[in-house]
């Protein structure tokens, strides 16, 4: 147990400043590491802060923009320490059926939901190259990527591709001493979740039904799956997608 800790180390985490991101943010402050969030709202990012505590930083930072997340590395090298704890979280969600989504809206999520994921690992690993030292990638996969659920297809299709992304970087990058895991997320309660609930009551009676558990899950259930899977007690471990969704994907 004592090895569940990461002391001494120092992750970024991308969109950190609110829901599972800052759910994973405040499990890594309070196992010791120095954590830095990003994201587009500075506001939301400061007030994030404010809560993780003085182990905690931000950078104003669009994880679309791939050609500063190299930058982005080199700063927090020179400001901070070498990251070695890489959490690809940010992410948006599109609710509409299959027949209505246009190829914009399709790529604007696959965007970032895919291709900034790739982009960050690559340039985490780089990093992890250039200084000699191995690393940790986390993913943030959804339960979406293993059941058919309606009106997703944008979002779902994202979290599907970060298997096979998954797995490709898992045999890439093990030689370098890097272990990339993910966690598959089930209904957890967040803002943009339960604003989804709230206006779709038919889904939400149907979701609860499934939930094995009888409940929503937490950034904090998140966060402690994530803990562990970064930690050195999980050292021999990787290419793993684990679920946290309360036995949603295995009800009948």
């Amino acid at each position: 147990m004592n090895e569940i800790n990461l002391i001494g180390k120092t992750a970024l985490i991308t969109g950190g400043g609110t829901g599972i991101g800052f759910g994973i943010a405040t499990s890594f402050v309070g196992a010791g590491a120095k954590v830095v969030i990003t994201g587009r709202h500075e506001d939301v990012l400061r007030e994030a802060v404010a809560k993780l505590g003085p182990s905690a930083s931000y950078i104003v930072h669009d994880a679309t923009k791939f050609s500063t997340i190299d930058g982005l590395f080199t700063q927090i090298e020179q400001t901070i320490a070498p990251v070695d704890i890489l959490v690809n979280n940010a992410g948006r969600h599109l609710k509409k059926d299959a027949l209505e989504i246009t190829d914009e809206e399709y790529a604007h999520v696959l965007e970032l939901n895919l291709n900034a994921v790739f982009a960050f690992s690559r340039e985490f690993a780089r990093h992890c190259v250039t200084n000699n030292r191995g690393g940790c990638i986390l993913l943030i996969s959804s339960m979406s990527a293993m059941v058919a659920l309606d009106g997703i297809a944008a979002y779902a299709s994202s979290k599907a591709g970060l298997t096979g992304l998954l797995l490709t970087l898992e045999a890439d990058l093990s030689k370098h001493g890097i272990r990339i895991n993910a966690v598959a997320p089930g209904f957890i309660e967040s803002e943009m979740m339960l604003d989804i609930m709230k206006r779709f009551p038919e889904r939400e009676k149907k979701v609860k039904a499934r939930i094995l558990l009888n409940r929503w899950g937490t950034p904090t259930d998140i966060g402690n799956a994530a803990l562990y899977l970064c930690s050195d007690a999980a050292s021999y471990v990787t290419g793993v997608i684990l679920p946290i969704d309360g036995g949603m994907s295995h009800s009948f």
